[in-house]
């Protein structure tokens, strides 16, 4: 069945992957970008020449206002929504004494209240419905902690934090809210490690090798047609940890 999905910071790497697939079956796609207007643009002229459309929204969602113009845009014109999938973010490799007060507040702002804006303004709409879904992607590193990225490890900690209380109390509700914790994904954001430091993260992984994006969309399928899963961190690693 067709859903109306907003898929935040889909310009790139999983959220790119996300909208795509989903798009390519059947569902409708509001693909949030903010910076990236060039890469949005090729992914949807690369769905158009294979006659799937895609739905995109220019938005900085890491404020208020920008967040509440998606949602209300994408329930105007489509009269509700089904799937809210939060996975705008960015991240920081710096050491803790290096982190200044405006590389801790952009973190915090971009990665966490995001979250909190898309998923306040959305869920009022899934409410009225009774029905909905909210798919948080945060990291490995929200749960374990990462060295030389403690700002990036708390804001997705926080996120995780945010799915579990509030998979209890939007229950009553029939919305499920759950996140997905990707351990190192071939994405761009991975882009400054060297080809050695990921042979040493391989060796570190049972399955000895790092993910792709489509091993989250894959899980993100699931996620929408699943009935009684929510308030879950669901670790997509390769038992990483």
């Amino acid at each position: 069945m067709n859903k109306i999905i907003i898929v935040t910071g889909a310009s790139r790497g999983i959220g790119r992957e996300i909208a795509k697939e989903l798009a390519k079956k059947g569902h409708t796609i509001i693909a949030n970008y903010n910076k990236s207007e060039e890469k949005i643009l090729e992914l949807k002229k690369e769905l158009e020449e294979n006659k799937i459309n895609i739905d995109i929204f220019k938005a900085d969602v890491s404020t208020r206002r920008e967040a509440q113009k998606l949602v209300e845009y994408t329930i105007n014109k489509y009269g509700k929504i089904d799937i809210l999938i939060n996975n705008a973010g960015i991240s920081q490799f710096k050491e803790f004494t290096q982190i200044t007060d405006e590389d801790w507040e952009k973190m915090i702002k971009t990665n966490l209240n995001s979250v909190f804006y898309m998923s306040q303004e959305a869920c009022k709409n899934m409410i009225h419905n009774k029905k909905g879904c909210i798919i948080n992607i945060s990291s490995i590193w929200g749960i374990i902690g990462a060295s030389c990225e403690v700002h990036y490890s708390v804001s997705k900690a926080g996120i995780d934090a945010m799915t579990k209380s509030l998979a209890k109390e939007l229950g009553p509700s029939n919305i499920r809210v759950n996140s997905i914790a990707p351990g190192i994904i071939n994405t761009e954001m991975n882009k400054r490690l060297s080809q050695e430091e990921i042979q040493n993260i391989k060796n570190e992984i049972p399955l000895e090798k790092i993910g792709n994006s489509i091993d989250i969309e894959r899980c993100i399928e699931w996620l929408i047609e699943d009935e009684y899963t929510t308030g879950q961190i669901i670790s997509i690693n390769g038992g990483w940890a």
